[in-house]
């Protein structure tokens, strides 16, 4: 039985998150070849996830240090929703 995607982002190293930060920001894989449409949108649904699971807030990709200047109160957290759509697109 497959693993789950969860599962699957869960036991992704430091240095694979790495790469595929690299390769959202450069628009290619680290052997040249460039990071198609749908994997963009795989790689970018890993790294938000993988952020989630794994990393500080302000360590994650799209944080927004709002400083002091947004005062004492803070957005109402949002629980991450594990989406089960394996649609291909």
């Amino acid at each position: 039985m497959p693993d789950s995607y969860q599962d699957a982002v869960a036991r992704l190293s430091p240095d694979v998150y790495r790469r595929f930060v690299t390769a959202l920001e450069i628009g290619r894989w680290p052997d040249g070849s460039v990071l198609e449409p749908h994997q963009r949108e795989h790689v970018m649904q890993a790294v938000i996830a993988y952020g989630e699971l794994n990393l500080p807030p302000e360590e994650r990709i799209g944080y927004i240090d709002k400083g002091h200047k947004a005062g004492e109160e803070c957005d109402d957290e949002v629980a991450l929703v594990w989406s089960h759509n394996n649609d291909p697109k």
